[in-house]
């Protein structure tokens, strides 16, 4: 049974995280992150204390069950939606690594609650490889559990108020790391969570690391944080591997404590390797003015991480410590594609959602659009209907982006249009954090620089119900007779690429990464909300050049 129960736990470290990077858009700060990190449960999902008493864990782990597969083990029992499974074998399931872990067997006994609150236990069998047909609502069972922690630089104390509750959840949940890659600092860690760990082999996981100096971590994380250093050494001793995460503050945990930091984590070879972020700050604090967004601030770091790169490529094959994207962009602003590092550098790209690889995964896909055609079909649907397409964009790809359309030469039918977080403020630039009333605030300012404009309302012309443009300016290549009359459009200010134009038709586009699960920004603004408030027409399309240069053109193409 234990082997059994091993290989579950095995596939599941594959599988389940396979799954839920697919499902969830993992963004680029830690606010999204968490708000679709939640959005993985249901309206019902508790937010607990952590540790609870054992009587309370019993009472509250029970895993709803959302769906059933026809002829399934499940389905001959009887359960439908609406039904919760509380036990297996008379263990109570937390969460799916439970389940997982439990239901490996060709037979279990279920312990059940019915929709109509009647308990009961009954005995299923399945076939060798047979599924048991459950599927649950949510990743956990007994509640998300929070942070204990003070950290000085969390981003969840720098949110304004009147945000949805779901923002404002600062989780410190080891399962969620492990099943949708969040990040925890394992300062609430109890020894049963530890002796779980190990046991089901929940490996690996992804740590909040900051500092290793004792100093340093109470001062930046809080009274707790020696417990949580401790914690990853014993499950370090235990075989458990860990992804680890540094929050770079500026005169912090910068400089010697954070090659201080690296040399502790380099010797524990269980930390399979560590991002390095910068502070991410808004203007709803008054702690924080500065990151690295100077020049020489991030070229320091580059310079400090370097030798470690050098010996990690030389006994382990990889880099091993890795800068986020910010810090390339910042040091090498006026020439950032000959800059960034190549594709070989972030090998599995295992640090991705931290903003560690994006660039160069988006000159790749860029590339390979270049390649199989993708951008030169965009081009032909465009020029041929005179149609400008506008993609929505944080600031933050501004170096890369615009040297990209510069080099295809196709500001006229694509080109970004940044937009200013001024929601957020401080730093905070990324595309994944944009929010809706911003976004109208750049298409409103585009607009008024023609009249030429995919407009709703008072449009005189029919809106293509499949694909939102106006028919005739597709079909014509041409805008009607008042955008004939519109004069050219001066240079996009934000924009360094030339996207003058004489009389074009703009299609404004946003990316899936600035919405939430439930089709929501991160100011509660859905996609229709944002085509009323603007007035014009928008659709949204994949974050990756690779993907959405071919759903743009499917876009125009239909209007045929």
């Amino acid at each position: 049974m234990t082997q059994q129960r091993e290989k579950n736990a095995s596939e599941l470290d594959v599988q389940e995280i396979r799954e839920a990077s697919e499902s969830v858009t993992l963004s680029d700060a830690a606010a999204k992150c968490l708000d679709d990190a939640v959005c993985l449960g249901s309206s019902r999902m508790a937010v607990n204390q952590y540790p609870p008493k054992d009587s309370e864990r019993m009472a509250e782990s029970m895993a709803r069950i959302s769906a059933v597969e026809l002829e399934s083990p499940a389905d001959d029992a009887g359960f439908y939606p609406g039904c919760a499974l509380v036990s297996v074998d008379g263990q109570p399931i937390r969460d799916i690594i439970d389940w997982r872990w439990l239901s490996g067997e060709e037979c279990i006994t279920v312990g059940y609650i019915d929709g109509e609150g009647d308990e009961g236990e009954v005995e299923l069998w399945r076939e060798p490889g047979q599924d048991w047909g459950f599927e649950f609502d949510g990743l956990v069972f007994d509640g998300v559990r929070q942070c204990r922690n003070a950290c000085t630089f969390c981003f969840m104390y720098q949110l304004p108020r009147g945000m949805r509750p779901s923002l404002y959840l600062r989780d410190d949940d080891f399962r969620l790391s492990f099943l949708v890659g969040t990040f925890v600092t394992l300062t609430n860690m109890t020894p049963e969570d530890e002796q779980r760990i190990i046991e089901q082999r929940i490996s690996p996981l992804r740590v909040s690391l900051q500092v290793s100096n004792a100093n340093m971590r109470r001062k930046l994380l809080g009274k707790h944080a020696a417990h949580g250093l401790a914690s990853l050494d014993r499950l370090l001793d235990a075989g458990i591997q860990f992804h680890a995460q540094i929050v770079l503050v500026p005169g912090e945990n910068d400089g010697d404590i954070l090659r201080e930091s690296l040399e502790w984590s380099y010797a524990r070879p269980g930390i399979l390797n560590v991002g390095i972020v910068p502070l991410g700050y808004t203007r709803h604090q008054q702690r924080f003015t500065r990151s690295f967004n100077a020049a020489e601030d991030s070229q320091a770091l580059l310079d400090l991480i370097q030798p470690f790169q050098q010996r990690a490529r030389e006994e382990r094959g990889q880099a091993w410590v890795f800068a986020a994207d910010e810090f390339y962009r910042n040091a090498y602003r006026d020439n950032l594609l000959a800059n960034i590092p190549p594709t070989e550098h972030y090998g599995d790209f295992e640090l991705f959602e931290d903003g560690i690889g994006i660039i160069r995964s988006t000159i790749d896909d860029w590339q390979r659009a270049h390649n199989n055609g993708g951008i030169d079909r965009l081009v032909k649907a465009a020029r041929n209907r005179g149609v400008q397409v506008r993609m929505i964009a944080g600031y933050a790809q501004r170096e890369f982006l615009d040297a990209l359309v510069t080099q295809e030469n196709i500001a006229d039918c694509f080109a970004p249009l940044y937009v200013k977080n001024d929601f957020f403020g401080g730093n905070v630039d990324v595309t994944g954090l944009l929010v809706g009333a911003d976004i109208v605030s750049a298409i409103e300012n585009c607009a008024l620089q023609t009249d030429s404009t995919m407009k709703l309302g008072n449009m005189t012309q029919q809106l293509d119900s499949t694909t939102g443009l106006p028919e005739d300016s597709l079909q014509n290549g041409h805008s009607n007779s008042k955008r004939e009359n519109s004069t050219q459009q001066p240079n996009d200010p934000q924009s360094t690429v030339n996207v003058q134009l004489s009389q074009p038709c703009r299609l404004f586009v946003v990316p899936r990464v600035i919405f939430n699960d439930d089709g929501l920004t991160l100011d509660d603004m859905t996609l229709d909300d944002l085509c009323a408030a603007s007035g014009v027409h928008i659709r949204m399309v994949s974050c990756s050049p690779l993907q959405y240069f071919d759903e743009l053109t499917g876009i125009l193409n239909a209007a045929e």
